[in-house]
Parts: C-alpha cells; sequence; structure tokens
C-alpha cells in the first residue's frame, strides 16, 4: 500500500495507572474509528514521567499494559507503537517501546538508547539513568506498509541514529516524546523539522499532553512531519488525537528530485552500526 493512515494519541497522563490504560484504550478506540491504521502513543503512557512513579509502575514483559496493547491490536486490526512504558528485567530498568501487528503479535522494541540526564541551570534539572538502564539498539520494524524506525525522545536529538534508521530503509520515523516547558518551546518543533528534512522521512513525534498538576510538565504539541518539512499534523498541549495521511509515493519523489541520502559522500566518511 502506498498511502495509509496514522494517528498520534495525545494523552494526559496521571498518577493513576488504570485510569491512563483506560484513557489510553478509549483514545486507540477513537483513532481507529476516525481510520487511523497505525496509532502512536506517547513516551511513558503508563505513568507520570519521574524516577519515583517510573519505579514504582514499571511491569515486566509481557505485562498489563503490553496485554492491553496487543489485545486492542488484534481485537482492532491496527498497528499500535505503544509509546514506552517502563519496563523491569529481572535486575534492570529500561524505558521501552512496544511495538504491534494487526494479529496483535509484537514485530519490534525499542529501549531508549540516550538517556535524559541533564542540568539546564534554573530551570530543569533530570537524571533519567538513576534508574534507567541504557538500550543497545537500533530499531527498524517491517510493516505491511513499510520499514518504521522508532527510538525514544532524548534518542531524537542524535542525527547519527536517526540517519541509520534511514539507512535500514525507514521511510517513517515515530518518537514518543516528553520534551519540557523548556526544552520544548527551544528545540521540539525545530527538531523534527530537521530530522524529517535530513533523513526524507515522515517524522512523528509523540507527546503526553501537559498535566501541570505533575511534577514533569510535558510540552505537548504533538506533530506529524512530511520529508519535505512540511506539517501534516500538529495540536497545542491538552490532550487531542492529530491524523496525517502518509504518501510513500511522496516519499520517494522528494528522494529523487533531492536525492541526499545518494549523495552521501561514503568514500569519504561513513556510518555503520556497532
Amino acid at each position: 500500500m502506498k498511502k495509509f493512515k496514522i494517528a498520534v494519541c495525545q494523552i494526559l497522563v496521571t498518577e493513576d495507572k488504570g485510569r491512563n490504560l483506560k484513557k489510553a484504550e478509549a483514545m486507540i478506540r477513537e483513532a481507529k474509528s476516525q481510520g487511523g491504521e497505525v496509532i502512536v502513543l506517547p513516551e511513558i503512557f503508563n505513568s507520570p514521567y519521574n524516577n519515583d512513579c517510573m519505579t514504582q509502575m514499571a511491569e515486566d514483559y509481557p505485562g498489563e499494559s503490553t496485554n492491553l496493547l496487543s489485545s486492542l491490536a488484534k481485537d482492532l486490526q491496527v498497528y499500535i507503537i505503544g509509546g514506552s512504558i517502563p519496563e523491569k528485567t529481572k535486575d534492570k530498568i529500561y524505558n521501552t517501546s512496544f511495538i504491534f501487528n494487526r494479529e496483535g503479535e509484537l514485530i519490534g522494541s525499542h529501549r531508549k538508547m540516550h538517556l535524559f540526564d541533564i542540568d539546564v541551570k534554573g530551570k530543569i534539572t533530570f537524571k533519567e539513568s538513576d534508574i534507567v538502564d541504557y538500550g543497545q539498539q537500533v530499531t527498524v520494524v517491517d510493516t505491511e506498509y513499510c520499514k518504521i524506525g522508532v527510538a525514544i525522545c532524548y534518542d531524537m536529538r542524535f542525527p547519527e541514529l536517526m540517519r541509520l534508521m534511514a539507512l535500514k530503509g525507514a521511510e517513517v520515523i515515530v518518537v514518543p516524546a516528553a520534551f519540557n516547558t523548556t526544552t520544548g518551546p527551544a528545540h521540539w518543533h525545530e527538531t523534527i523539522k530537521v530530522r524529517a528534512i535530513d533523513n526524507q522521512v515522515y517524522f512523528v513525534a509523540a507527546s503526553p499532553a501537559r498535566n501541570m498538576e505533575s511534577s514533569y510538565h510535558a510540552y505537548g504539541f504533538s506533530t506529524i512531519m512530511s520529508p519535505w518539512g512540511e506539517v501534516v499534523a500538529t495540536t497545542e498541549e491538552k490532550e487531542d488525537i492529530i491524523y496525517g495521511e502518509v504518501d510513500l509515493d511522496y516519499v520517494a519523489k522528494v528522494r529523487q528530485e533531492l536525492p541526499l541520502l545518494k549523495h552521501r559522500r561514503t568514500d569519504i566518511y561513513s556510518l555503520e552500526e556497532q
């Protein structure tokens, strides 16, 4: 198929895990009713984005959250890119995105590779690595439409990772991401646009809605950007669902007319996955 409809659910995340899961289900069902074929959730959609809550709400795979997503994908016959959740293993916690196909089968998972350890003086300090361990792989999944790259939040600031996805055949890159009210206004929109243009992909950034009662204030403004750097769909800070058509012929057209990927000087430089 050359075109498909992608939906991004910008969920207002609370401290009540059960409520978050019910809201995710309701929004996924609404997205399906409006024609969504690939449905995307935000980063840490089942828990507030803070180290205490993520530790308390971390779950094994399979677990409550992933079982729900698998069941919904099968029931609704949609692809679900499940934002991310705190994934608990025997001795570690990861910030992980689980991806399910129309049969409810897990077709890939991405553990956040670059952890959000930052200190913007007087504005925000956060150290994700206090509880979360580092992912080790570039994630590109096969779907019936095309290859889709999946990364998480801070990962999108690293152009090498985004380019590796494009070199692995990704025509769409999806990034569940909880930028905040300091980094968001400064860098969110520009980074989304540049990553789409650099790699000539549809770039999909899925944020939680902004909850001012939470300790961490997500920026919002979930966005779907075209490979030419045009905004296909966007929203603001409140809970919402956005929709956009992905046209794979348009990806091919942009890559043919402005052949950035072909013009790479691989005789001088290269980029390889370790």
